[in-house]
């Protein structure tokens, strides 16, 4: 399990040293510069140690920010992988004042990429390519720019393109200049960004078919959600990186694709619109870096995204 912040009492990591103490094998890996969390790291980390637990503490010169964890159990006689891929941290705290996602699944390819991404963590092998996962700093930078030129490709050939995001930050260079050439090829692009965004949307001859929005509620907007229309052929993606150089280049970050129709369906259609459709809390980018707060056009119902999925559950 990859452990980026823990909180001061964490259930998952008492759990986690009840585990090695009732005989099972447990590795975790700990984030000793998870911001705002070192001491509470330090404090676990040395608890797990005491448990039994193989702690490892990253890879020399990258932060470990994915959340991960793989559960391996022997069944009928065969070993079978369970995963959770997840866009928040297993923290008590910050899971209940959070926006997040998560995707459990014993997918065995997803499974086996995960095996052999903790093998690279835990220092028993150098990975250097995935099948399903997106991870950095291996090939996570290189995929997200190849969905992106993929839907700028199906543009200029006349064929169905769009992409929506939804992130914390967008500051990458090399990004945004992909989703200015998507959008100069007819791309319609929707991107929901919490916080700081250097891409400028509606700029004349650069960034028309670009938007961007802000959403800002009760709860911190965490989730990152990649959706790519591919002529027909979607493609969903979740995961702990943000469309940022740290993200991409200086850390340890898992991406997941979503294969099955319902979970599919359920973020883009349900997860993803509702962002879209927020009138209230949300935020619209000005291509000047100005913002200006939405409100519902008269005789129309506020859509708050927060407050739908609180009522709803999320559950598809």
């Amino acid at each position: 399990m990859c452990l980026y912040r823990t909180g001061q009492n964490s259930p998952v990591v008492q759990s986690l040293i009840e585990a090695s103490e009732g005989g099972k094998q447990v590795a975790a890996l700990v984030e000793l510069k998870a911001r705002f969390d070192e001491e509470n790291n330090i404090e676990w980390a040395r608890r797990l140690e005491r448990a039994g637990v193989h702690v490892v503490y990253g890879v020399l010169g990258l932060k470990t920010h994915c959340k991960l964890t793989l559960v391996v159990r022997r069944e009928a006689g065969a070993l079978k992988r369970y995963v959770h891929v997840a866009t928040g941290n297993y923290n008590p705290t910050t899971s209940r004042i959070y926006t997040d996602l998560g995707l459990f699944t014993a997918d065995p390819t997803i499974g086996a990429d995960a095996t052999e991404l903790f093998n690279s963590l835990t220092g028993y092998s150098r990975q250097t390519a995935y099948r399903r996962l997106l991870v950095a700093p291996v090939n996570l930078r290189a995929r997200m720019l190849a969905l992106i030129e993929r839907e700028r490709d199906h543009a200029r050939a006349g064929r169905a393109a769009r992409i929506i995001a939804k992130i914390n930050s967008l500051t990458d260079l090399g990004i945004i200049r992909a989703l200015y050439e998507a959008a100069q090829a007819g791309v319609e692009i929707d991107l929901v960004v919490r916080g700081v965004c250097a891409l400028r949307p509606g700029v004349a001859g650069l960034s028309e078919r670009i938007n961007v929005r802000s959403i800002v509620g009760r709860f911190l907007e965490h989730s990152r959600i990649y959706y790519f229309a591919n002529d027909g052929a979607a493609e969903v993606y979740i995961g702990s990186a943000d469309w940022m150089h740290r993200n991409l280049d200086r850390r340890v970050e898992v991406v997941a694709p979503i294969n099955e129709p319902t979970l599919k369906k359920f973020l883009r259609e349900e997860v993803l619109e509702t962002y879209l459709r927020d009138n209230v809390k949300a935020r619209r980018l000005q291509p000047d870096g100005t913002y200006e707060r939405l409100q519902p056009a008269e005789g129309d119902a506020g859509v708050v995204a927060q407050t739908y999925f609180s009522g709803r559950g999320v559950t598809p």
